[in-house]
Order: C-alpha cells, then structure tokens, then sequence
C-alpha cells in the first residue's frame, strides 16, 4: 500500500465540504481524489484551517499542523507554496485546474525549476494554455468527473420552459441576464431564468475587487425579475440533481478561462441539453448539435436557447443524446488515471 500525500492551500475545507455543498468545482475534485485514493491507498490530506479528521478512509489534517517529508505520491494542488513542501516524496504531481498562464509568475516558476513536478491538467484546452518551456518532469491531462447523484437519470418528459444558470457569478451571469432580458423572455415570456449563484463559496473576503464584480453581476440578476429572472443562493449539492431535473435548459456563457467547467459536466450527465459559447474547455464539455450547442455569438446562443425552450423534438433528441454520451466517467475513473501514476 502506497502512502499519497495531498496538500491544497487555498480557501478553508475538509472531507466533509463536498457533502455540505460548501466546496467549489476544485476543492470537490480535490476531496473526490482523496477518498477514490484511499480506497487502495493510504492517504493524507492537508487544507487549510481544518482539524484532525478521519472521513471516508482519508486522514484529514491542517496545513499548520505539518507535513511528512516522504510520500510515495505527493499531490500539490495549484498552490506555489506547496511546492516546497514533501521534499523527499518519490514522485511529485503539480495539480492545476485554473487556466495555466498563471504559473508564469516568479513565485510559480522559481519553485517549478527547482522542484520539476509532473503537471496534471483537467482538460486538452487546458493542457495547451501552458506554454511548452514552463519546466516540468512529465504532463498529463486527466479530465475531472461527475459524481454517483447525477449519473443515473432516466429518461424523462420535456420540462416547462426553466433555463437554468447554476455557477460562479463571474461566469457571464451579467451577460446572460442581459441576453435574456433582451432576446429571451420577449420572445418566450412564458420561459424562466432559475440562477442559482452567490459569493460563498469564494472566499470573497480576501478580495473586495472580485466580491465588487460578483454583486454586480448578482444585481443585474435581481433588476431583471420582471423579465422572469429568479435568482436564488446556492443550493446545497444534494439537491442540486432535483434542481437540474427541473430545468429544460442549462445556459453557461462562461469565459476564456474554462478549464473544464463541473457545472455543464453534471448538467449534461443529468440529461440537460446546456447552450455554451465557445471558451476554454466548454466546446469539449458538449456536443454541438447534439447534446447543446456551442454558440460562435450572441445571436447563436439565443436561438439555440429559444429552440431548447420551446422545440419538445429537439429537447427530448438532445436529452437522450446527454443521457447516452455524458454520464460514464465517474470520480473513481478519475482516482484510478492518478492511481496509475503511483511509483
């Protein structure tokens, strides 16, 4: 049995976060990996501002109380302090999940010519965003997954007219509401925006000029109610396959910066034809034509989304084409391309 070590030192979580629903896309990825890990290795996981904690077979500990020097398997998770850390660990993966540019940095890059880590990528538009010259000992992209809850839908009956927008506010919530009000609802008036957003799972506290722009996409939010927007706080992850049941539709903007994006991987998982623009990694989350579109400009997306919302034919081909495609992988797929990865 190997020991794996893994470290993140970004926003505060546990084992337990991803039950709550109070983990992000990465810290759910990370805790994911943990316990797929533990179920054939011993396994330790370092956050930040946790305690002592034995969850799903992983030993959960804080940051603060120190690390080991030796691991089989050292996993740091996008932080540039982690990579000091676990120097005698027989092989070393520099996991990252946000677009890679940011690594050029020279708090990034001294420590990446030091250290030579193997780097994991989540996606190939991913992998690309790193230049070649970045140092390293090896690359490999292994793609995130989608948990048991959203994985075995049925087929069902086309929903009413309820698109949904379900992420970060920041990824083109202010536009998509501005599309809707505009486009959307006067030629579907019936049709409903469902936003499920907010700040909490941020750590917007730390950044005033982010939590600035977050309230002002949440604002247009609320300023267009009268064009049947609704917008609503997070909802906890157990009853987000409820929430994803009922929408007809997932429309994600997103931005240049998409790695990967869990919210469209589930929605599609769930049977939820989603209208996306091309950015990032989103092209590689759906099938254009088949299981959503992705849209090359504004006028693209907001046809896509009124025929999703109003075509019963073309909702229940697409559903299916979701439900058959997108719901294989799953979080022990996922642990098992980094088991591979053990010396």
């Amino acid at each position: 049995m190997a020991r794996i070590v893994l470290a993140d030192d970004g926003l505060a979580f546990d084992g337990r976060s991803a039950e709550a629903g109070t983990a992000g896309g990465a810290e759910t990825a990370f805790v994911k990996l943990a316990e797929g890990l533990a179920a054939t290795h011993e396994v330790l996981a370092f956050t930040r501002g946790g305690g002592a904690l034995r969850h799903k077979g992983v030993d959960w500990r804080d940051l603060a109380s120190g690390m080991p020097e030796t691991a089989d398997l050292y996993i740091a998770n996008r932080g540039h302090r982690l990579l000091d850390l676990v120097p005698k660990a027989r092989r070393t993966l520099f996991w990252l999940h946000n677009d890679a540019r940011y690594v050029l940095k020279y708090r990034y890059m001294s420590r990446l010519w030091r250290r030579r880590p193997e780097l994991v990528f989540v996606s190939r538009s991913h992998a690309a965003s790193a230049p070649r010259w970045v140092p390293d000992s090896g690359r490999h992209v292994i793609e995130l997954a989608v948990d048991e809850a959203f994985r075995g839908e049925a087929e069902r009956a086309p929903p009413p007219p309820v698109a949904l927008f379900a992420a970060n506010p920041l990824r083109g919530l202010e536009e998509l509401v501005r599309l809707w009000r505009l486009r959307l609802a006067p030629a579907l008036p019936a049709a409903r925006l469902d936003v499920r957003s907010g700040t909490s799972l941020y750590g917007t506290a730390e950044k005033p000029r982010t939590a600035a722009k977050m309230e002002a996409a949440l604002a247009a939010a609320r300023a267009a109610s009268k064009s049947g927007v609704q917008l609503s706080p997070f909802v906890a992850r157990a009853e987000l396959p409820g929430v994803l049941r009922a929408a007809r539709v997932f429309l994600y903007p997103g931005d240049a910066t998409e790695t990967f994006c869990l919210s469209v991987a589930e929605a599609q998982a769930m049977g939820v034809p989603c209208v996306v623009y091309a950015r990032g990694a989103l092209a590689e989350r759906v099938d254009d034509g088949r299981t959503g579109f992705v849209a090359r400009n504004e006028d693209a997306f907001a046809e896509a989304a009124t025929r999703l919302l109003a075509d019963d034919a073309l909702w229940r081909a697409q559903h299916r084409a979701c439900l058959a495609a997108k719901r294989g992988r799953g979080w022990a797929d996922m642990a098992a391309d980094f088991a591979r990865l053990v010396p």
